[in-house]
Formats: structure tokens, sequence, C-alpha cells
């Protein structure tokens, strides 16, 4: 296959113009192209003028040596891949199932990995099956009756399954683990499309029906869910892991389960998880993160900032990022930003407010919306050990409570910028999941995290016409942008206590649904290179 890079087309461009640039590249006719697969698509929005979709594709051709041997050029080579490959099982023998603690990403992904090649891993999940878990989200968001064990944190899927379904990452990938990932969603359902685009997104309803049909892939080959079942200690011997206890968060009924291994994928809202590992000696540390709040604008405005007012007509919703710099040395910096999306109240314990965004695959809700936020260091919540950035989040998401008096506290930029609670929407509304009332945003933060807050808003503003524009919505508190927590591992990525496999994004190794994903693949990698296939003939159906 030859591969074409950098091959610009425009945004109105058709099937057989694609076929006719390629064929123009290589000097060829087009019926002399055989085949081809496109690899990368993206939007090139540098110049408003002259949008065009920008592309990577692999052609078959007849005399490819030939070919090759006569176009110069650096956007065309030899299509060369990394093909992903999980390891040869190891010669240690598994006298018990492996037990994964978590079933967002990190854990969904390495219990795939491990049922598909014969571990018959066994999930524990404190909340609940997608289909009862959406129940429970769509309760609270009606009528602001939290489950707090079943809601937009906890349950199958993890956070990531109420939000945009962002499958980009920085992660660098020598391994083919991101491609692997890709190609596992799009074999239970997601749209081909993600593993061209570059920056896919699933939306949360495919994202959740796609979640299912993984589960029960992995039920298929000898795998097993516990779900509204939480981990509340484990049991040691010599330092090394002899089982793990469990809770049913519905009858109250306790459980041990003996094993040699346990997966701690345990998600950045685990925080009574993080408080029983402290208690049994883990290795943690508080690690920086960042608070802010979530901002929405017309999707209309930042389609039309990104594209031009016509090319806006024909592409779809755009998407941003903006970053700053500040000179008392804060970073401030959108995050998670949904395309015509929705904000939503992502709480997940009592007397607390935290908000998210969530996108359809659609993307066509009328508002834009994304976390503005500001860094945040053990300076800002102080040094009382590896939990203080817990009680940090903590203590603002009860402010928050309060300064909504239990709904999402909102109030217009202009409003917060002079410290008056809004009476009321500007030219358009909010777009949110959940109960919301305006509110005294400006007294939820300490004074410096607020003005930096603001001078971001103003310094997006030079990228993004009217980002700081007076009636842009703001929603808070937006505290779990990722764990303030890290769950110290080795080399090989156990913890100091023998047969724990710290994991994900709650474990601090991760910032998303394909980091995630591919740590949650790392450690499957390094069980099965360690042990045998498990095959304990009693309990060789895993159930």
């Amino acid at each position: 296959m030859i591969r074409i890079s950098q091959l610009k087309l425009p945004v109105t461009h058709t099937k057989e113009q694609l076929l006719h640039k390629i064929g123009k590249m290589l000097r060829l006719k087009p019926e002399s192209v055989t085949d081809y697969k496109i690899r990368r698509q993206s939007i090139d929005a540098r110049r408003k003028q002259d949008i065009s979709y920008v592309y990577t594709v692999d052609v078959e051709v007849r005399e490819e040596e030939r070919v090759l041997g006569r176009i110069k050029g650096n956007h065309i080579s030899r299509a060369k891949d990394v093909m992903y490959r999980f390891p040869e099982p190891g010669e240690r023998i598994l006298h018990h199932r492996p037990v994964i603690i978590g079933s967002g990403p990190a854990g969904l992904f390495c219990a795939y990995l491990l049922a598909e090649h014969g571990f018959c891993p066994l999930i524990v999940e404190r909340g609940k099956p997608i289909e009862e878990r959406t129940e429970d989200v769509e309760k609270f968001w009606k009528e602001n009756i939290l489950n707090p064990d079943s809601n937009v944190q906890f349950g199958e899927g993890g956070a990531g399954t109420f939000s945009d379904g962002k499958l980009n990452t920085l992660v660098k990938d020598v391994k083919g683990r991101n491609k692997k990932v890709l190609d596992i969603f799009v074999r239970h359902g997601a749209p081909e499309e993600i593993l061209y685009q570059g920056k896919p997104h699933i939306g949360t309803d495919i994202l959740r029906s796609v979640i299912q049909n993984m589960r029960r892939q992995i039920e298929t080959w000898g795998g097993s869910y516990l779900f509204h079942t939480c981990m509340t200690g484990m049991e040691f011997s010599d330092g090394n892991l002899e089982a793990v206890l469990c809770r049913d968060t519905v009858t109250g009924q306790t459980q041990r389960m003996e094993t040699k291994i346990a997966v701690l994928a345990i998600g950045h809202s685990a925080r009574d998880t993080f408080y029983m590992l402290k208690e049994h000696g883990f290795e943690m540390e508080a690690k920086s993160f960042a608070v802010g709040l979530r901002v929405e604008h017309p999707q209309a405005m930042i389609s039309e900032a990104q594209y031009g007012r016509e090319s806006a007509k024909l592409l779809p919703a755009a998407p941003y990022k903006v970053t700053a710099n500040l000179e008392n040395g804060r970073g401030v910096y959108s995050f998670c930003m949904c395309p015509g999306g929705y904000v939503v109240n992502a709480s997940s314990q009592e007397q607390g407010i935290a908000v998210n965004g969530m996108s359809y695959s659609g993307r066509n809700g009328n508002n834009a919306n994304s976390a503005v936020i500001v860094t945040v260091t053990p300076d800002d919540f102080g040094r009382a050990g590896a939990l203080s950035g817990v009680e940090f989040q903590r203590s603002l998401e009860r402010k928050a409570y309060a300064l909504g008096n239990g709904k999402v506290p909102q109030q217009l930029f202009g409003d917060f910028e002079q410290g008056k609670i809004s009476t009321g929407y500007g030219a358009f509304s909010s777009e949110i999941k959940g109960k919301h009332t305006f509110g005294a945003l400006h007294e939820l933060f300490p004074e410096e995290i607020r003005d930096s807050f603001c001078q971001g808003m103003h310094k997006f503003a030079y990228n993004i016409t009217d980002f700081d524009r007076a009636d842009a919505i703001l929603s808070g508190v937006e505290s779990r942008t990722s764990s303030p927590v890290r769950i110290v591992r080795s080399e090989g990525f156990e913890s100091n206590r023998k047969g724990v496999y710290p994991c994900g994004e709650g474990a601090g190794y991760a910032g998303g649904i394909m980091s995630a994903a591919m740590d949650g693949m790392k450690i499957a990698e390094a069980i099965a290179g360690e042990y045998k296939k498990y095959t304990r003939q009693e309990e060789m159906h895993c159930g």
C-alpha cells in the first residue's frame, strides 16, 4: 500500500474528487487505483477563506514498486502500521481469578483483553449496569434525588459514559494500543469514522450501547460482573494480596473473594476507596489538578469564530481549545469541550455539587460548553497528606451546593466579575441537565483563582471573538477534572502492596477515555505476561 498524507480538498468535495486527487498525486488515472482507505481526516481552519479537509489515505495500485520509484515527495511513502500484539502467557499459575475494581474505561479494557485471552476476570462495580444507571441519572436530573452509588460518576462505563465521548489522546503510542481501542469500539457498535477522524468522538448515546456490547462479549469469553458491589477492604499476607472484601450496596451483605491479583481501576471520584487504601498502607501522593467553572456560549458563535460564517453552515459543530499562562504562574485552559452539548449535574456525594459536560453523537444542541479551569497545586490545598486535594475538592463542592441551595448555581460572566447575582439569562439560555438556579459563584473560589479565571476568559477572547461576553453562562463547580491523588506503582505497574495494580484516571495515570483504556491494556499485558491462563477446573466457567 502507498500512503499519501496532506491531501487537501474543499469542504464540499465528493468521493469522486477525492479519488481524482489521489490519482493526480500518484500521476495515475483514477481507474488505476484499485482501492483506497482513509487513515486520517481532519479540518484545516487556519485560513477562514480557504478551509479544507486534510486526508491521509492508503492506496492500493497496480505495480506499486514502479509507482513508488517514480514519485518523489515528502507526502508519499510506503504505508507502515504498528500492529498491536498481546503478550504470550507467562509461567506462574493463577489459583484464583483476577479481580478488577471498577468498570470505567481502564477497568473495561483491562477486563476485555484478559477475558479475550482466557483469564476469566471478575469485574466488581459499585454502581449499576448501564440500563439501570441511566434511569438513576435521568431521575436525578429531573427530581434532584441522588443515588450515591449510581450516578454520573459511578456505574458501568465510569464517568466518561455521560460525557462528550472524546476518543483522542496526546499519549504517545508506539505499541498500537490507540488503534486497538478504536477497533474494539467499532467492533461493538461505534461508527467506523472514529478510526480516521482527527478528533473522534462517540457521544454518550452511542457509547452506552457500545459498553453494553463489550460487557456481553466479556461474559461470553468467561468473565463476569458483580454490580452494586463496593470494595471495602483487602487482606494481605507477608505483603501479598490474599483477598478482596466487598459489600453489596443494596443488601448490605459482605463477601470475601480470594485472589492474588486486584486491578484498582476505581475512577477519580472513589474518595471512600482512597481513604481505605491509605489505611491499608498504600503509597499515595497528592497531585496537581485544576478547578473552575463550566462556560456556555451559543454554538453558532463558536462555529462562526472557528470556521467563518459560510463554512460553519457546511461543517459539524466546531470545537475549540484555548490556553493561557498568567503572570502569577498559573495556567488557565479549556477542558472537556462539548460542541452542541449540555452542562450536567455530575454530583456523586450528598451535600455537594459538581458539574461536567456531555454531548450526544449528533452534537446538535444549541450551545457549546467547556470547563474553563485554573491549575491548583498542593500549595493551594495544604500539605496535610496525600488526600489533601480530595478535601479541597470536597470543600468547593459543598460551597457550590450551599450557593445553589442544593441546585447547580449559575451566573453570567459579567455579573461574576461585578460580584452580583444574576437575575436572568442574556441573549441565550442554558442547556443544562439537572436542577439549577442563579447564585453567587463569585464567592466560590479564593481570590487568586477567581481572578485567574477572569484573566483567562479575557485572554481567550483574543482567539475567539466575544468569548468573554457578559452573558456567557457559568455553572459550578468543575472540580473533577482529574484525580487529586496518585497511587504510586512500580515499573511493573504494581503498588507497594504486591498483587495490586493501580490503573487509569483514578489512580493518577490517565486523563480521559482513551488514555484510561490504554492504561488498562498495559495492566492486562503485565498480568498476562507473568501468569498462565486461568484453568482451575472447578471454576472453569467463571461463575
